[in-house]
């Protein structure tokens, strides 16, 4: 299972998702300096915050960015993964970097915590599956 990290292209599309809200908050300085008086410093300081703001959420939520990843739900089904807990018909594990609700498929009484398993179905946020055999 190859770990996939962040593109610049992932970084580029969420600094352009940024841009209306970095505009409509310097819309709203200038906007609020007509009424009360804002120094120029304190507007930029603001606005400068914002972006470091977004820079710092940035590895928080990249995922959401990359739409190779986002292609169906489908992509799923073959996935391996790692049980996070002990599967006693459900629980959580962990495919792509990422923690998901599991149901364990079959007559398995159980799969125990760190036990490879192997996604063979999904139906909502819910993965199903067994045991990876190593195929």
């Amino acid at each position: 299972m190859r770990k996939r990290g962040w593109s610049f292209r992932i970084f580029v599309r969420y600094m352009l998702f940024q841009v209306p809200g970095v505009v409509l908050l310097y819309l709203l300085l200038i906007l609020a300096g007509r009424v009360v008086v804002l120094p120029t410093w304190f507007i930029w300081s603001l606005v400068a915050l914002w972006v470091i703001k977004d820079l710092i959420l940035f590895p928080a939520v990249w995922r959401a960015y990359d739409q190779e990843r986002r292609n169906d739900a489908g992509s799923m089904v073959g996935s391996r993964g790692i049980a996070e807990d002990r599967l006693d018909r459900s629980g959580y594990i962990r495919v792509h970097g990422e923690l998901w609700k599991a149901e364990v498929m079959g007559n398995i009484p159980s799969i125990g915590k760190g036990e490879k398993v192997t996604v063979r179905g999904i139906r909502g946020l819910k993965l199903f599956v067994e045991p990876d055999r190593g195929t």
